[in-house]
């Protein structure tokens, strides 16, 4: 075992208005994905009793922190900033070994979630609403934002301590109180970012955690009357779940971002060079399991038999290992029903007559044996209806390259599936660039760049079944928040709007 992989146990908690508490019902187990025999903790598995307690305890804490000064609040996002500095090396190394992501993108995450947090620190002294203009020459017109409530954060495994701290750090800032409910897959990491919250002096009840999985803690959260806002991000299946739960009350507002089939275009311009790079990184890094991921690599029928020669090439050529080795491009699926569902899809793409450019699978040499390790699977499909495995998300180093004839042609299959997340084009051409960006349906686009690598300050989201038009990240706030308009007269008599008479007859 790589001496970096961490060798104690851990004992989960759950934190309710300030206090660890460890006595649970029921438990479950957290492991190694690259070494599935390895138990890294044992976890409390949260119910509604937990979840109610919880929440309670946030709609306690609501009101005195919607009350303390929005200048103090964006102070302890400076001491959290400081403090996440300061572990930064040994949260990468806890996220390596629970979701088995390598250690230098682990690190790169942990960065990630760093800038959210100064982001955040940054906008405190922003102003936070506008005087506009009235029809009456007395009368001032405010628009404020307020908080909404009680806010619960479900958060995925793929970007265990990024994802949460899109939604917990905007939320707070607001002065709204949290319930955070991390994956099952990486409970760890989820306790060491609230653990770093209560150092850095939010108060009891303003964060909440609830460990547990998701049919039990996170419906439980979803469906809770006491809560105002859903923040969820995951798949599609489980996101529209948790949007017909959240349903059930009048009061919620849900902010969702569920999965994608985003592509990356490659032109007949293209520099191919760098469109081999994009498209590697696009379907390949994070193995694959990143909501941005390509799992369609569009490409022009001029330029595709080079483009691909050159692709299957270096994407034979990448090492899938263990998350601390140095020479790794990537490492294992999270769990053994991710690789599964990827092993399902490259049979699928056979049957569907895919002509297979690169076979893999799981490998099976003695470094990855105890591991869920899946090698790239890479290959060409016409696009036609009915092909699943061109429309559906697998999560996993599974890519089809589809021809083009032309740029109407692209559209027409970039746009054919039912979610809309991220689009990467790739061309030296800027009118055909902008009849992408603006003809494609996606949240996110890039230009000669791989259609991951999203920076904080930008909305996080998509259309169709990639969001609901709440994104994440700095466009948080419109989800977590809402507008009110306050009107002030400064005249000794009432006139009205519109030419309305103010006399009582």
């Amino acid at each position: 075992m790589p001496k970096q992989h961490l060798q104690t146990a851990w004992k989960g908690r759950h934190l309710i208005d300030g206090q660890w508490l460890d006595v649970a019902r029921a438990t479950f187990e957290d492991r190694n994905p690259a070494r599935t025999d390895n138990v890294l903790g044992v976890f409390p598995r949260g119910g509604t009793a937990d979840v109610d307690a919880a929440v309670a305890a946030a709609r306690r804490a609501f009101v005195p922190w919607r009350r303390t000064s929005r200048i103090l609040r964006g102070e302890l996002f400076d001491n959290l900033a400081r403090l996440i500095q300061r572990d930064l090396d040994e949260l990468a190394r806890v996220m390596a070994c629970e979701n088995g992501k390598l250690i230098d993108e682990a690190r790169a995450e942990i960065v990630e979630g760093l800038h959210m947090v100064q982001y955040v620190f940054g906008t405190a002294r922003q102003p936070t609403g506008e005087v506009v203009a009235s029809e009456i020459e007395a009368k001032d017109l405010y628009v404020r934002r307020k908080p909404r409530g009680v806010v619960a954060v479900i958060t995925p495994w793929n970007f265990p301590f990024a994802v949460p701290l899109w939604m917990l750090a905007p939320s707070l800032l607001e002065g709204n109180t949290v319930v955070l409910k991390p994956s099952e897959e990486t409970p760890e990491i989820g306790e060491r970012l609230v653990r770093l919250f209560v150092e850095a002096g939010f108060p009891p009840g303003v964060i909440n955690l609830v460990h547990g999985v998701g049919d039990e803690a996170g419906d439980a959260l979803a469906r809770h009357q006491d809560v105002d806002v859903v923040c969820f991000t995951g798949s599609y299946s489980v996101g529209s779940h948790v949007r017909r739960l959240a349903a059930e009350s009048d009061r919620k507002t849900c902010a969702c971002e569920m999965g994608s089939k985003s592509a990356v275009i490659v032109c007949q311009d293209a520099n191919l060079e760098l469109a081999v790079q994009a498209a590697v990184l696009s379907a390949f890094k994070t193995t694959g399991q990143r909501c941005v991921s390509a799992g369609r690599v569009l490409v022009h029928e001029d330029v595709f038999d080079r483009f691909a020669e050159a692709f299957v090439d270096r994407a034979a050529m990448l090492r899938f290992a263990d998350p601390f080795d140095p020479s790794a491009f990537a490492g294992p699926l999270v769990n053994r029903s991710g690789l599964d569902k990827v092993l399902y899809y490259n049979d699928l793409a056979r049957e569907e007559g895919a002509n297979v450019l690169l076979d893999g699978g799981r490998i099976a040499s003695d470094d990855c044996a105890a591991g869920y390790f899946a090698s790239p699977f890479v290959y060409r499909q016409e696009h036609r209806p009915g092909v699943r495995t061109i429309r559906e998300e697998v999560f996993g180093p599974h890519l089809a390259l589809i021809p083009f004839r032309d740029d109407d042609h692209a559209v027409e299959i970039y746009n054919d599936t039912p979610y809309g997340l991220s689009m990467a084009v790739i061309s030296e051409d800027y009118r055909r660039w902008r009849y992408y960006r603006d003809e494609c349906d996606y949240g996110m686009g890039y230009v000669n760049l791989p259609c991951i690598g999203a920076e904080v300050h930008l909305p996080f989201g998509g259309v169709k079944r990639s969001g609901n038009g709440q994104p994440s990240a700095a466009a948080l706030v419109d989800a977590v928040t809402h507008r009110t308009a306050f009107t002030v007269n400064h005249a000794r008599e009432i006139a009205m709007a519109q030419g309305m008479s103010a006399e009582l007859k």
